[in-house]
């Protein structure tokens, strides 16, 4: 070995390790605070930003770095402090690589969800070029198809490997044209073929490198999606947050109010700014995510299915779909109506996702899948009834998912689909003729109300029966003929006692608050219901 050989590979070893601690590093930031606190004060921001510059002579290490980047520059002022324009002139460099590796792919990705994590130190007359700069490299990797790329990079993969054997057959064909004994024949055969086993194995990486790019595109989509959902929300929701809308009027009149005017909504009001709202719209963002929410191509699930290999990757195509849906949700719930194509583009969202969810026999099943699909159907549905947009899911497809969601084991999910119920169901409260289907959201809503083992569950069932009963002369009959004002009279004393009982051990401040305005208007409607059975029996 010559001595530049001899270098190489000291420095390959060293390398290897720093990946190594780099990732172990980057794992112990993700789940503990006080770890991103010690990263914070011993100056490991130098050191990593000195391997992310060799970003073009050990793209692996870099991206190690950039994930580890990406988790600890999240809601960490003080790390900000530390960046230095020596730091941002690095990130920028291997953001704008123009290698378009799958590698290169997924490090571009993680470091602009870096660099919009660090948004706050670049000066306001170049937020824009930024904003466009990250937003451009993620328009670039949504509109990749992944479901091709799974198709190609197997079949190279197969042809590999074909001609790698190829190649070895010629060369023992060329090495074994010599004389042997008839009785060496067999022995020297089954030797062959020991050694062509060998031979193939040691011609293969530890990670095949088809699956590795293939691997790295998908985890960059990933990526994609988190940083946009990120960009659109000023907190991630959990699973059980939920937010105070209609029935924390203070109004007498609120159960007048319409619908329309103060419609429950997922998320808190967000603020979405000109420039962010610009770069998503120009980029074509919306269009993009809508294409990711589609189920994996079929082909390339059934070509991962089949190799042990390479099954991981269905698992991460489900995970782009949901990550989609999420992104769908936020999206929806803050550009305007004429940003996602009008009216018709709304109702045409509305049935593909109908379509996805009722395509799938056995969806309850899947509950990240219907969490996702049921929070952005939710956010949808909002908003095409604060614009009078007619909604397209029938009465049947309602209370399928309503039965399929209400006993889910996962609170998002029952607390989206009971919101469904209280959107719909305030809209059909308007028109003619739908007292039967009023009576069958009503009885849907009063169980979950009086029998969910979370009350942030039962606070949103309370609240869209307030919604649904608020108005409207169907709604009025409704009420009375599945007898809502006893069970409700029969129930808040229950309610009033798991709140004293498990509020506060169970549940955060804010939730608390909600739930204390859901208490109170719980006590308002029984005295407008109470009215309105009067007036319709007397």
């Amino acid at each position: 070995m010559s001595p530049q050989e001899k270098k190489d590979q000291n420095r390959n070893s060293v390398e290897n390790i720093a990946n190594e601690a780099v990732n172990v590093l980057w794992n112990i930031c993700e789940c503990n605070n006080r770890a991103v606190s010690i990263f914070n004060k011993e100056g490991c921001l130098e050191i990593v930003l000195k391997y992310l510059s060799r970003f073009s002579t050990n793209v692996d290490l870099a991206i190690s770095v950039a994930n580890c980047l990406q988790t600890v520059t999240e809601d960490n002022p003080e790390l900000l402090k530390s960046f230095s324009a020596a730091g941002l002139q690095i990130l920028e460099s291997a953001m704008l690589s123009s290698v378009n590796s799958m590698e290169y792919i997924l490090l571009k990705t993680l470091v602009a969800g870096t660099v919009w994590n660090l948004k706050d130190l670049i000066p306001s007359r170049s937020q824009a070029e930024i904003i466009n700069a990250v937003l451009k490299i993620l328009s670039e990797v949504l509109e990749m198809d992944a479901g091709q790329t799974v198709i190609q990079m197997k079949v190279a993969e197969t042809q590999r490997l074909k001609t790698a054997a190829e190649t070895e057959e010629i060369l023992e064909s060329a090495n074994g044209d010599v004389l042997i004994e008839d009785d060496e024949v067999e022995e020297m055969s089954h030797k062959r073929k020991a050694r062509r086993k060998a031979f193939v194995s040691d011609l293969l990486p530890p990670t095949d490198k088809e699956l590795r790019q293939t691997t790295a595109l998908l985890s960059a989509q990933q990526t994609a999606l988190e940083i946009i959902v990120n960009m659109c929300c000023s907190e991630d929701p959990s699973d059980d947050e939920w937010e105070e809308f209609s029935s924390s009027d203070e109004s007498d009149a609120f159960m007048e109010t319409s619908f329309n005017e103060c419609g429950g909504q997922l998320l808190s009001p967000l603020c979405l700014s000109h420039e962010i709202h610009t770069a998503l719209t120009n980029c074509l963002i919306p269009k993009k995510i809508v294409e990711k929410t589609a189920f994996p191509n079929r082909t390339a699930v059934d070509i991962c299915s089949k190799n042990p290999t390479w099954k991981p990757l269905i698992r991460k195509m489900n995970t782009i779909q949901c990550r989609a849906l999420v992104c769908l949700q936020s999206l929806v719930s803050l550009l305007d109506v004429d940003h996602l194509g009008g009216a018709p583009a709304l109702q045409t969202l509305a049935q593909h996702l109908s379509q996805l969810l009722f395509s799938q026999p056995d969806f309850a099943k899947h509950t990240d899948f219907l969490e996702a699909i049921s929070g952005a159907l939710r956010a949808l549905l909002q908003t095409m009834a604060s614009k009078n947009i007619s909604q397209c899911m029938t009465p049947d497809q309602l209370m399928t998912l309503c039965k399929a969601g209400i006993y889910n084991s996962n609170t998002g999910v029952r607390v989206n689909v009971v919101s469904i119920l209280g959107i719909t169901g305030s809209v059909l409260a308007k028109e003619d003729g739908t007292l039967e289907t009023l009576k069958t959201i009503g009885c849907c809503l009063l169980e979950v109300a009086t029998k969910d083992p979370s009350l942030v569950v039962a606070g949103e069932a309370l609240d869209a029966l307030f919604d649904v009963f608020a108005d409207g002369k169907e709604a009025e009959k409704a009420s009375v003929q599945i007898r809502l004002l006893s069970a409700l009279k029969e129930f808040q004393p229950v309610f009033k006692m798991k709140m004293r009982k498990e509020g506060r051990s169970k549940y955060s401040q804010e939730q608390l608050c909600v739930l204390d305005n859901v208490k109170m208007n719980l006590r308002r409607f029984i005295t407008y219901q109470e009215t309105v059975e009067k007036r319709l029996t007397s």
